[in-house]
């Protein structure tokens, strides 16, 4: 359901460029609150990066493609060749599988977000100012 939201929002998204573009600020404004919205909505579950991604990417080719239709832009075989690669990248990301971390993250000191905890003489056997223990 999300991604439907979204791919709804990234065709809004070629509807509020094309209006922007005519001078259609009713549908303009209508349809990028409308876009915005389903972009939101879309990044609750999919990753924001991707969201976006998809979204933009999504947008820009069905603007150029709407373009080329209603003649407003020239269309060529390597304007095609690249929109459609666009949309392949677009379906590739719906279909990667979501990576675990691959980094193990430490815990920070009162989850502040500021310095890992060390205990002292924790890193290589020192003590107090990085001088080396003697046994």
């Amino acid at each position: 359901m999300y991604w439907a939201i979204l791919l709804v929002s990234a065709v809004l998204e070629a509807v509020w460029a094309t209006a922007l573009s005519n001078g259609n600020y009713l549908i303009f404004i209508t349809a990028a609150t409308l876009s915005m919205a389903g972009l939101s909505a879309g990044m609750k579950r999919i990753p924001v990066g991707t969201a976006y991604a998809v979204w933009v990417g999504t947008g820009a080719a069905l603007t150029v493609a709407w373009a080329m239709i209603t003649g407003e832009e020239p269309v060529s075989v390597w304007k095609i060749v690249f929109l459609t690669g666009i949309i392949a990248c677009v379906i590739g990301l719906k279909f990667l599988k979501p990576a675990g971390r691959s980094v193990e993250v430490p815990l920070l000191v009162g989850g502040s977000g500021a310095v890992p905890e060390l205990k002292p003489g924790a890193v290589g056997g020192t003590g107090a100012g990085g001088v080396e223990a003697s046994s």
